[in-house]
């Protein structure tokens, strides 16, 4: 199932989402621009490796180009491939707009960063002595999905929905498709070994976005519409 739509309006241009995204995609141009072992010692130096953060390893001295605790905040600037960044951006855009209109611009950058911190410690406490990068905005992002299932529990979604030799789009609601977003992660944590995606994270981050985002609501009084 893919998100296209949601049907909820923001009454302001969501700027800091489309800030997130262009910068994103910039840092990403960035990245095809170098060569192939440049673009892997970027991920070394700017990934948030979960060993070196939480000072169980040390990277070495070429590659320190930011201080120990940057990297948890540059790795949710970099991905691994166009599609991971299409993707992310893609929910990012659908889910994005509606919780920073909740929240306000400056409230929604400082809870998307936060989420991403939670979305990093999450599997950096389970797995402290991991020398593999994290890298990607999904675990900030995933954040704002919690936000979304919480905040617009009347809104749908439009979806497509892809199956063997047929697709097709549907209107879902929110809630049922995120529970079931959540529930994908949950289940790929557990079975899904060596596959590449920290689905920890997303729930870290999920969970952090649920947990947040009424403290983040913006404080003018203006409803939000859905």
């Amino acid at each position: 199932m893919i998100p296209l739509k949601d049907d909820s309006r923001s009454a302001s241009r969501p700027v800091v989402t489309i800030g997130l995204i262009a910068l994103c995609c910039a840092v990403f141009l960035w990245q095809s621009s170098l060569s192939e072992l440049m673009a892997g010692r970027a991920i070394d130096a700017l990934g948030a490796i979960p060993a070196v953060v939480m000072g169980n390893a040390r990277l070495p001295p070429d590659l320190l180009w930011v201080p120990r605790y940057a990297p948890i905040f540059t790795s949710l600037f970099l991905h691994a491939s166009w599609m991971h960044l299409l993707g992310n951006m893609l929910f990012l855009w659908i889910f994005g707009h509606g919780v920073e209109d909740y929240m306000g611009p400056a409230r929604f950058l400082v809870f998307y960063l936060i989420c991403g911190v939670a979305a990093f410690l999450t599997p950096a406490l389970a797995t402290p002595h991991s020398a593999y990068p994290i890298i990607g905005a999904s675990g900030a992002i995933s954040g704002v999905l919690g936000a979304y299932f919480l905040t617009f529990p009347r809104a749908r979604i439009l979806t497509l929905v892809v199956l063997p030799f047929f697709f097709t789009t549907v209107n879902l609601p929110a809630m049922l498709l995120l529970l079931v977003w959540f529930i994908v992660q949950l289940v790929s944590h557990f079975t899904d070994h060596g596959g590449g995606v920290a689905f920890l994270a997303h729930i870290g981050g999920f969970i952090a976005g649920i947990a947040l985002a009424p403290t983040f609501r913006r404080r003018d009084g203006r409803p939000v519409q859905v």
